[in-house]
Formats: structure tokens, C-alpha cells, sequence
């Protein structure tokens, strides 16, 4: 009998891959259509990307929407097409260290803490008019790219200043919410300076409650000879929706949420929740009503 994986793997993804190429290898690998990822990683982007398999892929817009965690470096000194360091330089400045210290530093990062505004790089796959940034921006096009409120909870600057070559490089770790532009952040912080910049390197460390602690690489699946002993690195679909608040039904009410039916009264302050049923197999995925204590189904977990 073929072994189904139903959960999610945590991939430490390497430089130079795009999220969907990972994908497409990792369905080889585990031998099942049935594989997507939990928001983009830029190909140079290394790092944590949560891959949900088999039932678990009903999941990953939830696990997309929670919080990241990155350490990037900033060069402060020249800016690039891309915000990154792999595109055209487009506008310079020298920096030396009688021009900046850190203190200026960790004042324009403070001022970027909380809740600020961005604008979406070019080079994204933000859409606009039905098409994604980037393809107006191959084509040498401009559009008027939307902003959007994010949140940084935490942006802490991890290393000295390194001055070199009329650039200054420094490491920062980054707690933020969804939607946010890390190389973006970046061109901000030098644009609090007076100062072009650029994002240098990033990687992201954790995606919710995923970490790079327990992160597997693709060269570490592909040494493996079988599906069952990768299957060793998939957190089981019943421990990852342990991460939501749970709430059990009584047998009356089980057929009631296995065709979906609304919740009413559900005095639980969590946004989500798993519904269980007595013999603690989960049925269903919910999401309590803003101002009400009422909750619609999101995702059906049980099979019959």
C-alpha cells in the first residue's frame, strides 16, 4: 500500500531555487501531487519554507499568514534596481564612519519599528492590474505600485559597522508580520540616513512556530533512498494543527460539523480554532466571526 504524506516538511531552502522549484522537486521526492508551499522565497533567499504534503496543503494559507523571523544584512551606500544584491546599482553615495555611526543607525531602525507603510519593490510578484511587478519591470514599464501597512515587531541590529570600499555593511535580525519586504526595509532604513541601500543577504530563520532548527535541506532528502525514511522530517498533520486552540463537540453534534455547520456561541478569544470530536479526532478548522461569538468552518479535516 503506498504511504500517503500528509503534513508538513520543513525545508531549509538553498540559494539560487525558487519556492516553486522546490516544490516540483519535493513532489518527486515524496511521489505525490499533492505539495505546496507557504509563501515565496526570492531565489537568492535562504532559509525556512514550510511545505505542506497531502491533506495539509488545506493549511497553508494559515501558516502564510503568521509571522517571520530573518537575519539580513544592510549596505548602506549604494542601491540597486532589485533592492537586493543581485541587480543593476542605480544610485551611490560614499559612506565613511565620519559620516554615520551606529547610533544613527539603530535610530532610523527604531523609527521603522511597529506598524509603518511600504511600498512593494518592482521585482515582486505583488500584482497590479492582473499582472505581477515584475513583468512591468522586465519590460522597462512603470505602474503605481499600492502600499500597504505591515507590522515589524522587532528590528535589532546584530553586528558592528564594517566600512569598506565607500560602502558600510551591518547584520540586523527582523520579527515581522505578513507582507513585508525585507529588502525593502532595508532601502527605508537608508533612506531615513539620507543614504541609498540595498538588502546584501537575507535568510529567514522561522515561519510561525516553524525554525531552522528542525529544517531538513533538499540535499539531505535526495541522499535518502525511500519515501518512508523522508517521511522521518514531515510533521504529522495532527501535530500541526496542535499549534490552534481546540474546543471538543458532543457525539450529537459531530454529523452537524462534518457538513460544515456554523457555530454559535463560542466564547473562545482565538480568531482560530480546531473543533474535535469525542474520541479526539479533528474535524474541521474554524474561524470565530469578528465581534460575534459565532465561528464558520475554514477547513474540513476529518474523512469519512
Amino acid at each position: 500500500m503506498k504511504l500517503e504524506p500528509n503534513g508538513v516538511l520543513v525545508l531549509d531552502k538553498d540559494a539560487g531555487m525558487t519556492s516553486h522549484d522546490c516544490v516540483f522537486k519535493l513532489r518527486k521526492l515524496f511521489q505525490t501531487k499533492k505539495v505546496g508551499h507557504t509563501g515565496t522565497l526570492d531565489p537568492e533567499v535562504t532559509g525556512v519554507l514550510p511545505i505542506c504534503l497531502g491533506r495539509a496543503t488545506k493549511l497553508s494559507r494559515f501558516i502564510t499568514d503568521e509571522g517571520k523571523r530573518y537575519v539580513a544584512e544592510v549596505t548602506i551606500g549604494t542601491a540597486t534596481m532589485t533592492e537586493d544584491a543581485h541587480g543593476e546599482v542605480v544610485a551611490q553615495k560614499s559612506v565613511t564612519p565620519n559620516d554615520l555611526d551606529a547610533t544613527q543607525i539603530d535610530e532610523a531602525m527604531r523609527q521603522l519599528t511597529g506598524r509603518i507603510e511600504q511600498i512593494p519593490p518592482y521585482y515582486s510578484a505583488v500584482k497590479v492590474n492582473g499582472k505581477k511587478l515584475y513583468e512591468y519591470a522586465r519590460k522597462g514599464q512603470t505602474v503605481e505600485r499600492p502600499r500597504r501597512t505591515v507590522e515589524i515587531h522587532r528590528l535589532e541590529r546584530t553586528s558592528e559597522l564594517i566600512f569598506e570600499a565607500d560602502v558600510c555593511r551591518f547584520r540586523m535580525e527582523i520579527v515581522c508580520g505578513k507582507g513585508t519586504y525585507i529588502r525593502t526595509l532595508a532601502v527605508q532604513i537608508g533612506e531615513k540616513l539620507g543614504y541609498p541601500a540595498h538588502m546584501s543577504e537575507l535568510r529567514r530563520t522561522s515561519s510561525g512556530t516553524f525554525d531552522e532548527a528542525t529544517a531538513v535541506t533538499l540535499g539531505t532528502l535526495q541522499t535518502l533512498e525511500t519515501v518512508e525514511e523522508r517521511m522521518a522530517y514531515v510533521i504529522p498533520l495532527e501535530d500541526v494543527i496542535k499549534r490552534w486552540p481546540m474546543i471538543t463537540i458532543p457525539k450529537n453534534r459531530e454529523r452537524y460539523i462534518r457538513n460544515g455547520g456554523k457555530l454559535n456561541g463560542v466564547s473562545l478569544e482565538f480568531e482560530l480554532f480546531t473543533v474535535y470530536n469525542e474520541e479526539g479526532i479533528p474535524l474541521a478548522l474554524y474561524r470565530r466571526q469578528e465581534g460575534t461569538t459565532d465561528a464558520t468552518v475554514e477547513v474540513m479535516l476529518a474523512i469519512d
